[in-house]
């Protein structure tokens, strides 16, 4: 499963009504689909812990090993 924050309203399988902006938890095929629909995008989703992307697409500054910071 994948965490993913949502760009557009939307439906899942079940017929649970999502937000824009809201978070849920997708399959690999799911996210592929909502990847083609343009409903999510990459590197879209914060971590459940509330961290933002770091990966590609992101303005989110690298803190890893060989950072200023580290």
């Amino acid at each position: 499963m994948v965490y993913v924050k949502l760009e557009s309203d939307w439906t899942d399988a079940d017929g649970v009504a999502h937000s824009a902006g809201e978070s849920v938890d997708v399959d690999a095929a799911t996210l592929a689909a909502l990847q083609a629909d343009g409903i999510v995008s990459e590197g879209s989703g914060g971590g459940k812990d509330t961290t933002d992307w770091a990966g590609p697409g992101s303005t989110t500054a690298w803190a890893g090993p060989g950072s200023a910071g580290v």
